[in-house]
């Protein structure tokens, strides 16, 4: 049995690292969502503040959970760009022999949202804010919202997840 940590108790991570790892790992898994601290602002508000939340997470629920098989941490944030304040996620999966990490698709948000973002609300408050909605951050997220459920948050992360295992499958290609 693959034991794996994922560094949230948010049920969309946690589903996300299930269904994404679940068909890339031919053992049965176990898996258990912990809270473990970030070390970064509660919004992350550039690409590498974002990743850098995403390895503490890892690195927190290691020293939760020492002994595991696998452990995940998943990071959501926001970078400005002459366009709009974009946003994504960063993940990351470690064990004591290699790290894997990659980036989830971007969009960016409305005005509206990005307005409330730089104002210091965290994006799932100023989302539910705008949307009229409560615990967004929980179920589909911005992306849900902004593409009427077409694109999830879990539906984002999946790719982002499994390509962050790319050096677990392929360990001869990455020391």
């Amino acid at each position: 049995m693959i034991r794996i940590v994922v560094a949230s108790k948010n049920p969309v991570k946690i589903e996300a690292v299930r269904d994404a790892l679940a068909a890339l790992i031919d053992e049965e898994i176990e898996l258990v969502g912990v809270s473990a601290q970030s070390g970064v602002s509660e919004q992350p508000m550039s690409d590498a503040e974002t990743l850098n939340g995403a390895i503490n997470r890892v690195q927190h629920a290691y020293g939760l959970y020492p002994g595991c098989d696998y452990y995940v941490g998943l990071e959501g944030g926001v970078e400005q760009t002459a366009s709009g304040l974009m946003a994504f996620a960063w993940i990351v999966i470690s064990n004591v022999e290699r790290t894997g990490k990659a980036r989830t698709a971007s969009f960016f948000l409305p005005p509206e949202v990005a307005k409330l973002v730089h104002e210091g609300m965290e994006l799932g408050d100023a989302d539910d804010v705008v949307f009229k909605k409560t615990n967004s951050k929980q179920q589909s997220g911005a992306i849900g919202l902004l593409t009427h459920d077409a694109i999830t948050r879990k539906s984002l992360y999946l790719p982002a997840v499994q390509m962050a295992f790319i050096p677990f499958l392929n360990p001869e290609l990455y020391y």
